[in-house]
């Protein structure tokens, strides 16, 4: 297996395209340091002006990191970010790529998933996949998701552009995270209806479900959260920022599409499976929606059967496209 150091500098040659001379920031935090650290010593050997930014772990996803990282952000020419949580949907991470920062968020990564994920050849395997996709979502107006589990819910996407996070970010603005392969839309606000029931893991720390977290949706709000443990921990997240805005749902209609990916209990990751679809609850702001939370919280479904505009392009987990 690959170790550390040459899966870092194939990931800032391949999926990074960085160039010597470059300012390259590594953001990362106590709890993702060696992997930060490999990133930011893989930057110094291809000449980049490599910094390493170590930050104390926020508290949930999309919490804002340090102002002093947010403005050096900014000024990257490119980055990437292995933590504890998310950075994905903040504001800084926005306003970085606005201003023509490129790189990837590392969610929730570990060591493993970093080799095991990262090994592959995005250009010759998520790319293709995430295209395919893309050729019969685009212009979509409506989605209807069932599974056997129990999950029957309707969402309108009409007017909203589906994103390929295709792992590739080597032109300035790009973004998105690594591992990567998903094919993602920020729904259209209160046209969520119905049941879901995320069966495989969720975010937050959350990982792995011991049992399934059914969700009602009412107009696009999350109107009640059952199940065990799990889905207890899910409310106090969505309840800590204090925000009903929290509660938006679904956030986020994401479908996996790295053949490399595996369910392990970390999102960032399981997300990204073939076969598997995400829903999401609260901010949508930084990828096409109008919601700010401060919380953007993913859960992964398992088999399901995606119908886009009444046509079924997924069933019980196996595409037809």
């Amino acid at each position: 297996m690959a170790d550390l150091m040459s899966v870092a500098r194939r990931v800032l040659e391949s999926n990074l395209g960085l160039r010597s001379g470059e300012v390259f920031l590594v953001i990362t935090d106590t709890e993702r340091e060696r992997i930060g650290r490999a990133l930011f010593e893989a930057g110094l050997e291809l000449g980049a002006e490599a910094v390493l930014a170590v930050m104390r772990p926020r508290s949930r996803n999309a919490e804002e990191p340090p102002w002093v990282i947010a403005e050096a952000w900014r000024r990257a020419d490119a980055f990437l970010a292995p933590t504890k949580y998310s950075l994905t949907h903040t504001q800084a991470r926005k306003a970085a790529t606005d201003a023509g920062a490129r790189g990837a968020t590392m969610p929730g990564i570990t060591e493993d998933i970093f080799v095991r994920t990262l090994s592959i050849d995005y250009r010759e395997t998520v790319i293709p996949l995430g295209e395919r996709l893309l050729r019969v979502l685009r212009g979509a107006s409506r989605v209807r998701i069932t599974t056997d589990s129990g999950t029957d819910v309707t969402f309108s996407v009409e007017g909203r552009e589906f994103h390929l996070d295709s792992g590739v970010y080597d032109k300035p603005g790009s973004w998105g995270n690594l591992p990567a392969g998903e094919v993602y839309v920020a729904p259209l606000e209160g046209t969520g209806e119905g049941r879901v029931v995320f069966d495989s893991s969720l975010s937050g720390g959350i990982g792995l479900l011991k049992e399934p977290v059914t969700v009602t949706v009412k107009r696009g709000r999350a109107v009640s959260i059952e199940g065990g443990r799990e889905a207890e921990k899910l409310k106090e997240i969505l309840e800590s920022v204090g925000k009903s805005e929290a509660f938006n749902f679904p956030a986020e209609f994401g479908i996996g599409c790295n053949p490399a990916a595996r369910v392990v209990g970390v999102v960032l990751e399981d997300e990204k499976v073939y076969g598997t679809v995400h829903l999401a609850f609260g901010d949508n702001s930084t990828f096409g929606g109008v919601v700010r939370a401060g919380v953007h919280i993913d859960g992964v479904i398992g088999r399901p059967t995606v119908e886009v505009d009444g046509e079924v392009v997924i069933e019980r987990g196996k595409w037809l496209v």
